[in-house]
């Protein structure tokens, strides 16, 4: 990662709706359908600063596409932390909480830990009828794809036991359901993995699982016949959690580098855990997708770090600094899970540092050729890499003084090919101080079309592409 002179971190000041974006280059008539992101847009409350990434209040991003034009709108979800945030009073957030001592005496959630925040910032979902941001706190907020608006917290019908959850959600299309997970904290933690059908919004429990630690674990995939977890030893410790001294959540990580990383493979039907072998301690965000190999094993590829220093290294202490932290990039690496001998090998699949991959939604859970992301280590820029996960051969894409976010690959209606298509990126000029959707050619990573944004955005996390 390098350094974006902190404009990737500062608050966004203004909210726009449904603005018609000036596009340089063409934009395929085929693609309908709006992209809409989640991340960070304010940074401060009162004469605050929040100490974390994580931290930032959420601000919604819409892109809708529609025969070649593209339309933008931004706006903050107004949640309760928002409102606390302009009152001046940051609380309950991962890494920043200005209540001290106050945080133990305020209302307890059913686990005796501080309510979570419902600063919702992470990623989106469309559940049942309902939009959803979500974040890693068991709280939703549901808004309106449209116009962005807040509709107010969104609730599962079920009781699925859940302290933490996880943001990212997988959709499944060739199942017709979402895939999730959350962890339950007690005597004896487990991770609890459910579905959801589409157009419910009701969790059915897979499985329960016993957790180690528990695992501070971001994602998730699936195969056709299972569900994959990797339990690495960075551990959510509740005693932390209580301590009056603590910024936030953040402090309940404890990173545990005598216990091993394990993968846990769960059968998708029948609840079972057919495999759980370990490997040495790493961690890892991101999952890249899952599936069945001819000869039976699990593959299942990720964004691999040595340790779990990668968290810290968000902190804005690090970020607003003269460049970015000095820890190590992420780097794609690819887990062989043998259900027979209930044993994992792992090899790397690209030699630089990437992050936020992604697939071709009709390649979930499916075997996949191509993984796009981030692509992390060259100074003065983020690009975006297209790896071959089959010959190993990268395709990169740079421009000086450019930070890529999270890319969206989209495949044309009706290709055959997997990389048939464009990839959706947003993209922060320094340079320009402007943020700009770049519309790659899905094959050759050539930019097709430019569409400058009103304004800078702030570095958001995850986004989803809704067809029309």
């Amino acid at each position: 990662m390098t350094h974006a002179n902190g404009l990737g971190f500062q608050t966004a000041e203004s909210e726009f709706e449904d603005v018609v974006l000036e596009v340089d280059g063409e934009v395929p008539s085929w693609l309908s359908g709006t992209l809409v992101r989640n991340g960070p847009g304010k940074f401060e409350a009162g004469d605050t600063r929040v100490t974390h990434w994580f931290d930032g209040l959420a601000m919604l991003r819409r892109y809708a596409f529609d025969d070649g034009t593209v339309r933008y709108s931004n706006r903050f979800l107004r949640s309760e932390a928002y409102a606390d945030a302009v009152d001046g009073e940051l609380t309950g957030q991962f890494g920043t909480d200005t209540r001290g001592w106050r945080r133990i005496f305020d209302t307890l959630s059913s686990a005796g830990l501080p309510e979570p925040t419902d600063n919702a910032n992470v990623h989106v979902a469309r559940v049942g009828d309902a939009y959803v941001a979500l974040t890693e706190a068991p709280r939703r907020v549901a808004f309106d794809p449209e116009t962005l608006e807040t509709r107010g917290e969104f609730t599962f019908d079920d009781d699925v036991p859940e302290h933490v959850t996880a943001a990212h959600l997988v959709r499944d299309p060739h199942h017709d359901e979402t895939v999730g997970f959350t962890t339950e904290f007690g005597l004896t933690p487990q991770y609890h993995v459910y579905r959801i059908p589409t157009g419910s919004n009701r969790r059915e429990r897979i499985a329960s699982v016993d957790a180690n630690g528990p695992a501070y674990i971001h994602d998730c995939s699936v195969t056709d016949d299972h569900v994959v977890l990797v339990e690495s030893p960075l551990v959510l410790s509740v005693r932390r959690a209580l301590n009056p001294f603590a910024s936030g959540a953040m402090d309940m990580l404890d990173w545990q580098p005598d216990r091993p990383t394990r993968v846990l493979v769960l059968d998708r039907e029948t609840g079972d855990l057919v495999a759980d072998p370990t490997l040495d301690p790493v961690f890892s965000f991101h999952h890249v997708n899952a599936y069945v190999s001819d000869s039976g094993a699990v593959v299942l590829d990720l964004i691999e770090f040595p340790d779990g220093d990668i968290v810290d290294s968000l902190s804005l202490a690090e970020l607003d600094g003269a460049g970015f932290p000095a820890v190590d990039d992420g780097r794609l690496v690819r887990y062989r899970v043998d259900l027979a001998e209930r044993t994992v090998t792992r090899s790397h699949l690209y030699d630089g540092g990437m992050e936020f991959p992604r697939v071709v939604g009709d390649r979930t859970g499916r075997k996949h050729r191509y993984a796009y992301g981030q692509a992390t280590d060259r100074d003065g820029a983020n690009g975006l890499v297209k790896v071959d996960c089959v010959t190993g051969e990268a395709t990169e894409w740079w421009a000086r003084s450019t930070y890529v976010e999270e890319p969206i690959p989209i495949q044309r209606p009706g290709a055959d090919a997997e990389d048939d298509g464009v990839v959706l990126a947003t993209a922060l000029d320094v340079d320009r101080e402007r943020t700009v959707l770049l519309v790659f050619d899905a094959s050759t990573l050539s930019v097709v079309a430019r569409v400058p944004l009103p304004h800078a955005e702030p570095f958001g996390f995850h986004g989803r592409f809704f067809s029309s």
